[in-house]
Formats: C-alpha cells, sequence, structure tokens
C-alpha cells in the first residue's frame, strides 16, 4: 500500500489505476476482461428520494392495510401470460458462466417467493427447469442450446438483442469453463474459448425480428410470452421497435448490469445508465399507448437494482417489474468474506473479485470446477435468494405504503425528487425543495 508522501500531488487524468492499466496492458498485450458491471460512479437510484406522507398524503398503515405486489407479464398476445407474486425475476445468467448447482439455486429461490428466472446463453437445463415454476427461455445471437422442444418447455421466451454491460457486443466464455456438459450443450469443442456474436444471423432490422417474433409464437402454440431485451443506448427508439415488432414484454437493461463478462473498456465506455434508460423506454411505451393499459406491453428495468427502495423507485419511474442479477448471486453467496484467503491467492479480495469469466470462484457459483461447485450447496443458496427476495419486497411494500399507494405499481414519478440536476434531469423527476425539471419549460 503506498503511503502518503507531502509535496506529491497524482494526477487526475493518470491516477494510479490507469498507470497500472496501462502497464498491464504493455506487460501483456492483451485487454482485461471482467465481469461485475460499470465500476465508475454513476447517476442512479441512490440520487432519487421517495416524498413519503405527512399532511398533504394519508399513508397506509403497515400492519393493517394491504400493499399488493403482483405482475402480470405478457398478456398482449399470449394465451398464457405469466403470473407473478412479486415484481423482482432473475435475469438470464447462462448454465456454463454458472455452475449447474447455481441454477438450481436460482430457480428454487425464485419458485419459493412466486417469480421467474431466465435460462442465459445456452440452453435449458434440468436442474433449473425442474426447480423453476416460471422459467424464461432466452433465445440469443449465438443459439447455442437452442432447440424447438426446449422453446415448447418454457413459460416465456426473451429475444436477446444486447445487454446492458456491452450492448453491440456479443457473448463470451472462456475455454476453462468449456466442459463436456457445456460443450455438448452448446456444440462446441471442449476447452476452446467461446464468442458468441454480437448479432441475430438472421437479423438485418426491426421487421426481421417482427417475422422472427411470428415464428416462436407459431412454435409454441402462440401461447408464451415473448420478451426482447436491450441494453441501453438508443432506448427510446429500441422500444418502439421491439413494440412495432410485436414484444409483449420489454426488456432494457442498463449499463450497471454485471453478470456479463466482457472488455472492461466495454463496460466502462458502452452504453446508458438505468436511471436514464428508464424514463425514455416509458416515454416510448406511453406515445404508443401500451403502458399499463389492458393488454399493454410491460416494462421490466435491470442493471443495478439492489434494494427494495431500487425496486420501488424503478416501479415509480415506470417499470411493471425489475431483474436481477449481480445481486442475486450475491444473495447465493458469491464474495463471502469467508473465502478471503481464496480471493486473496487470486490477487483480489471480498467485495472485490470479479474475475468470474476465469472459473476460479471459490464459492463455487461461477465455475465448472467439480471441487469448487461441490462447495455450494442449492438447497441453502435457494433459501438465502428466497429470503433477499422477501426483503426487497417488504421494502418496496414499506415505501409504497408510505407514500399513500396499496399496489407497488401505484407508485408514480409524482411521489419522488431528485438530488442531484443530473438525476433530475434524466429521471424527470424535480431537483428536491424545488419544482425545476432540467430540461423543462417552467412556464
Amino acid at each position: 500500500m503506498t503511503t502518503f508522501q507531502p509535496g506529491l500531488r497524482e494526477s487526475a487524468t493518470f491516477d494510479r489505476n490507469v498507470i497500472h492499466e496501462i502497464q498491464r496492458a504493455a506487460e501483456t498485450g492483451i485487454y482485461d476482461i471482467r465481469g461485475w458491471g460499470a465500476k465508475r460512479r454513476l447517476p442512479h437510484f441512490d440520487d432519487l428520494l421517495f416524498l413519503g406522507s405527512s399532511m398533504s398524503r394519508y399513508p397506509l398503515e403497515g400492519y393493517r392495510e394491504k400493499c399488493e405486489t403482483d405482475v402480470v407479464l405478457g398478456d398482449r398476445h399470449a394465451k398464457y401470460p405469466l403470473h407473478l407474486d412479486i415484481p423482482v425475476t432473475i435475469a438470464g445468467m447462462s448454465f456454463g458462466a454458472l455452475s449447474g448447482r447455481a441454477k438450481e439455486a436460482l430457480g428454487r429461490g425464485a419458485s419459493e417467493v412466486g417469480t421467474s428466472t431466465t435460462t442465459g446463453d445456452g440452453g435449458m437445463t434440468t436442474e433449473e427447469r425442474g426447480q423453476s415454476k416460471s422459467l424464461v427461455y432466452q433465445y440469443l445471437p449465438s443459439r447455442y442450446g437452442m432447440n424447438p422442444d426446449d422453446l415448447r418447455k418454457a413459460d416465456a421466451i426473451e429475444i436477446v438483442l444486447g445487454q446492458g454491460a456491452k450492448p453491440g457486443g456479443g457473448g463470451m466464455l472462456l475455454g476453462q469453463k468449456i466442459t463436456e456438459r457445456v460443450a455438448g450443450m452448446r456444440t462446441l469443442p471442449v476447452g476452446i474459448d467461446q464468442r458468441s456474436a454480437c448479432r441475430h444471423p438472421d437479423w438485418t432490422g426491426p421487421d426481421d425480428l417482427a417475422i422472427k417474433i411470428i415464428e416462436l409464437r407459431e412454435i409454441t402454440g402462440r401461447e408464451k410470452p415473448i420478451y426482447v431485451k436491450v441494453g441501453a443506448t438508443r432506448t427510446y427508439y429500441d422500444v418502439k421497435l421491439a413494440v412495432k415488432a410485436g414484444a409483449d414484454v420489454v426488456v432494457v437493461d442498463g449499463m450497471q448490469g454485471g453478470t456479463a463478462a466482457t472488455q472492461d473498456v466495454f463496460i466502462e465506455h458502452v452504453g446508458i445508465p438505468t436511471l436514464a434508460a428508464l424514463p425514455q423506454a416509458v416515454q416510448a411505451l406511453q406515445e404508443m399507448g401500451v403502458h399499463r393499459t389492458p393488454g399493454g406491453v410491460q416494462l421490466i428495468v435491470s442493471g443495478g437494482i439492489r434494494s427494495g427502495a431500487d425496486v420501488a423507485k424503478a416501479m415509480a419511474l415506470g417499470a411493471d417489474a425489475v431483474a436481477i442479477g449481480t445481486a442475486a448471486l450475491i444473495a447465493l453467496g458469491d464474495n463471502d468474506p469467508k473465502y478471503q484467503a481464496e480471493y486473496a491467492k487470486l490477487g483480489s479480495a471480498a467485495g472485490f473479485y470479479d474475475d468470474f469469466q476465469d472459473g476460479k470462484d471459490p464459492a463455487g457459483i461461477t465455475t465448472q470446477d467439480p471441487e469448487l461447485q461441490a462447495r455450494f450447496d442449492p438447497i441453502e443458496g435457494g433459501r438465502r435468494l428466497a429470503n433477499y427476495l422477501r426483503v426487497l419486497t417488504m421494502e418496496a411494500q414499506t415505501i409504497a405504503r408510505a407514500c399513500g399507494k396499496s399496489h407497488l405499481r401505484n407508485l408514480e414519478p409524482q411521489d419522488l425528487v431528485a438530488l442531484t440536476i443530473e438525476s433530475a434531469a434524466m429521471a424527470r423527476v424535480p431537483l428536491a425543495g424545488t419544482e425545476w425539471i432540467p430540461g423543462r419549460a417552467t412556464f
């Protein structure tokens, strides 16, 4: 650790982290790959506050008056939309990136509290399908593991056009995680790095997406809701095009999304924050007349959701539900201090470890190493995840009741104020103590 020396001044442009990265790049000749999402400070839900009830608003009594949390996803076209008890879902994380035990635990935890989980790239595992009451099947550019039988076994289908950590970029799974089982599911050689495409092979524009949605509806007998997931960039236009193509649900993933391993330069410099993307998506849905209307299009938002306050703020800004990935892995046991000694051997520390692509995760969650996997108990992991999801829901309910709302979806932008000019402009809510929304006329 460098000690302070009087008279020395660190450069704001070339600080120690920048110097270290330049030296690492010069020594190795390769770019840095990691997970864990953007680490720079970004405008986020912490920059918003709720206006609880006092005199002008009437709160609900927490122990006497209900605050409902259920959500229906996909009732625009699907014969069997998803009916979830809580508006917090599990985002797509692949088998390959995660161990089979971890996928099982995600299914167990989500099902225990009445919500859904998502397959991720690489196909459907028996562990996850067996333990997931509601399972969303991701349909990605790679087509790894994709087959019509599994599409029919799923409860919904999510067409992935982009992820928050790498909008415009393809997937990555290093060879040390391509075991015989992973290779068999993906039709790949064992032990060879896998890089999947950044766009669908039959995708040249929105009209092709409309054709693909029709094909998927025909394959599944028009029973399953069709989601379209985009990484947050040109969100307003992407959402409009997804709706026009026939999506039942739109998923917008902000740049704080952290479960995808990719280039550090991609994570930190491509995409926009979740807070900036959400109001754009809502505006697009409102202009098309499908936001929170009967038979409309539901909006799921992901990327940096951590607490019940985040859930409540996202819903107040117009989301129908949220999805969590990184937070779910932490709930399962990743970055646990009990593995501190092993994190240190890997050149990291508990709370800082982000090299999940290497397959050396001491917690046994993001690895295919049999010995490391054996450390993870999927039943205990599922219990921990269910507890965490319950806490998120109860926290969101607590806030909603304080705002006088009998359902989480009744939260609205008028319940929020912002602490900074940047967050006020992005979220389109007033700066605290004023009626000023930056960028909006005041006359």
